[in-house]
């Protein structure tokens, strides 16, 4: 995509992040201090890495000292507040609770051996006690700065549930109450190292490291351009370039603001000079961007943690997410798609689009998705190794095009080592060698991923990584207060109370907790928040596993675009320059998918491929697709032309029938879907052959 498409400056750009993204609003550090500050958080990710991928460490030893280098390098980034930040400067109090709160986790890595004997008989010190305190407060400090206030809030109320649960209904001390509780939240694995860290620092940073290289390789400009060559010329054309980049680029972004306000800078400008108008074009950006991260093969963080909530291998989740992506990106390029035939609006002239021969060439940048995707579903390797090799990946064929020669021997080798069936011991010299090669094609004075881009990415790799293990450290002190106090059962006791034992009304319930606890909280920490608290629920009314997590998953993603804290079409908006809560009402409608799917996948697993087979799922896709046609006709209340009221009740009611399991159902939504399309075809060509008169 040229420069000209994009018509927000890059000074635009970083105040939206900085206004909608939590994450955006760092210290300034320049000169050496920069380089001694994005030094460390390099090292933090080489760390990362090697802990992961070879250490055999005792869990209060790998666990902790994985926190305390997040604490001590989220305290080096993220200042108390935001606002205009001194260039390189750190106030004392800020030192102060880094330097505590560091040192709190690696106490207990020092002290881990001795640790471990004592907790099984809950033989923890006093003063170990106050160590605990000042780590989780630390934790919880550090959360409020990089994601915000709104997981504090409701972190802080089961904690304060907790404490009246000692208290009040065990009867114990305030001194007892908190011992109890500092020990279940920080020394024992039901707390800040529960499955969210544990999760985070196995898997999920080292797949944020990788998301970090891969977007240095260019491959976000390559999605646009494809985007837009497949879809560009066509009527309405820039808000499927829209839709269809956002999906690939927000799969490795895995964050909505940010994907909307990257992708965005380009597609909202290019939607408003064909005749969108800005609420819909910030609308259109933000739905698109909010559902990258249910996009497979990487789906954000959460999908990690899916995969080990649920119990099945992380190949499993992304094969089991491909059917509910794709309908919701098809309902919201159904939608755009009316929208543009409503308007008349046209594509994008030919001469203006990328050719197809400038993007075969560029098709070597799929290949770090290519072998992680293969390499993950094919199992023969971990996660962590797939995603590490697919960092090498990265760099080999970023420099491709400017140093063929070690590029190209270098990815050569790095495919034998993969695919030929090699002995260890030459295995592990053609791996050396790649690696080798790998490194010599970034000394190549013209290599477009130098040793300094290389830096950058690991030092960028860590710095996305703080937010997500802060967010995840809360809520694992969350799933810590439920597990400890058992508050679990008693919330599926009042939801199964109230409800009636009825699975719909237990579904509203379920998708109004998600969307209010889910604003303005990050979607890895909502997801482990409705996995202990809601997932168990709808378990317990005869949903299957599977799709109750994806349940739970959907509905805590759409709270980005659910008024009133609605913060991706926020972002689209202020891009846009159009009215925020236009713009989020409007991404609300476009993203109906995403209301209606987890719905789907309760009443027919089969979505989600449970019990199924390829003939059903052919129907179910047909079906639902025939639905959604019909609820986006019903929404813009256009198709061959404006629809009356009545029409517009029958296509939504039809559509809805469409989608809901069962062969009744769809018997009457084709009738009422298929009928409403037969009469405006009818009154089109009455209106043709009338014009023709």
């Amino acid at each position: 995509m040229s420069d000209k498409h994009n018509a927000v400056d890059a000074a635009a750009l970083d105040e939206v992040m900085k206004k909608y993204d939590r994450e955006s609003n760092t210290r300034i550090w320049e000169g050496w201090q920069k380089w001694a500050v994005y030094g460390v958080m390099a090292a933090v990710s080489v760390f990362v890495i090697y802990v992961t991928l070879f250490a055999t460490w005792l869990d209060l030893v790998r666990y902790p000292s994985f926190l305390g280098a997040m604490l001590f390098i989220g305290y080096l980034i993220y200042p108390a507040k935001k606002g205009v930040q001194k260039v390189n400067h750190i106030p004392w109090y800020d030192l102060v609770i880094m330097v505590l709160g560091t040192a709190a986790f690696f106490y207990v890595v020092v002290n881990a051996k001795d640790l471990t004997v004592r907790l099984g008989v809950l033989n923890v010190k006093k003063y170990e006690i106050y160590i605990g305190i000042v780590g989780v407060l630390a934790v919880m400090e550090l959360c409020r700065r990089s994601t915000g206030i709104p997981i504090l809030c409701v972190a802080s109320a089961f904690l304060i549930y907790a404490i009246y649960y000692y208290v009040g209904v065990k009867g114990l001390g305030a001194w007892k109450a908190t011992r109890q509780l500092t020990i279940g939240l920080f020394y024992n694995t039901t707390g800040l190292l529960t499955t969210p860290i544990q999760v985070c620092s196995k898997f999920i940073v080292v797949f944020i490291v990788f998301g970090a290289f891969l977007e240095r390789t260019g491959i976000s400009n390559f999605f646009i351009d494809l985007a837009n060559s497949a879809a560009g010329a066509a009527a309405g054309g820039p808000a499927k370039v829209a839709v269809i980049s956002s999906a690939l680029c927000g799969m490795v972004s895995g964050s909505s603001v940010g994907n909307t306000v990257t992708t965005g800078s380009v597609t909202i400008p290019m939607m408003q000079r064909t005749g969108y108008k800005g609420e819909f074009a910030g609308a259109v950006e933000a739905a698109a961007s909010t559902g990258g991260q249910i996009m497979p093969p990487i789906m954000g963080a959460a999908a990690f943690l899916m995969a080990d909530y649920v119990g099945v291998p992380y190949s499993d989740i992304i094969g089991r997410a491909i059917l509910p992506a794709f309908l919701y990106f098809a309902g919201i390029f159904i939608s755009v798609h009316l929208e543009a035939k409503k308007l008349g609006l046209k594509g994008i002239d030919r001469s203006e689009l990328p050719t197809a021969v400038s993007l075969v060439k560029k098709l070597y940048l799929l290949l770090p998705l290519i072998i992680l995707v293969y390499l993950v579903s094919s199992g023969k390797r971990t996660m962590a190794f797939a995603a590490a090799i697919s960092v090498v990946f990265t760099v080999v064929v970023s420099n491709l095009e400017s140093t063929p020669l070690p590029s190209g021997l270098g990815i050569l080798l790095l495919l034998v080592y993969l695919f030929a069936p090699l002995n260890e011991g030459v295995g592990a010299v053609v791996l050396c060698m790649g690696l080798l090669l790998t490194a010599i094609s970034m000394l190549k004075k013209d290599a477009k991923m130098t040793p300094a881009l290389f830096f950058d990415a690991l030092a960028s790799g860590a710095k996305g990584s703080i937010s997500v293990a802060a967010a995840c450290g809360i809520a694992g002190i969350i799933a810590g207060c439920i597990t400890m106090t058992g508050l679990a059962s008693q919330i599926i006791s009042v939801i199964i109370r109230i409800s009636g034992g009825t699975k719909i009304v237990a579904l509203v319930l379920t998708m109004l907790c998600c969307i209010v606890l889910g604003m303005g909280v990050p979607t890895t920490a909502n997801y482990c928040i409705m996995a202990s608290t809601c997932a168990p629920i709808l378990i317990q009314i005869g949903i299957p596993r599977i799709a109750a997590h994806f349940f739970v998953f959907y509905f805590g993603i759409v709270a980005d675009i659910t008024p009133p804290v609605a913060l991706a079409a926020y972002a689209g908006a202020a891009i846009a320059k159009a009215n925020p809560m236009k713009t989020a009402f409007n991404a609300t409608k476009l993203a109906i998918a995403a209301f209606i799917i987890p719905y789907m996948l309760a009443y027919n697993p089969a979505m989600v491929l449970v019990d199924t087979n390829a003939v059903e799922i052919v129907m179910i896709t047909a079906t639902s697709l025939a639905g959604m046609f019909g609820v986006g006709m019903a929404l813009e209340g256009y198709f061959m032309g404006r629809l009356n009221p009545v029409l517009r009740i029958l296509a939504g009611g039809g559509g809805l029938m469409l989608i809901y399991p069962g062969t009744l159902t769809d018997i009457i939504g084709c009738a009422l879907v298929g009928g409403v399309v037969a009469f405006m075809l009818l009154q089109e060509r009455k209106n043709r052959g009338a014009a023709a008169a």
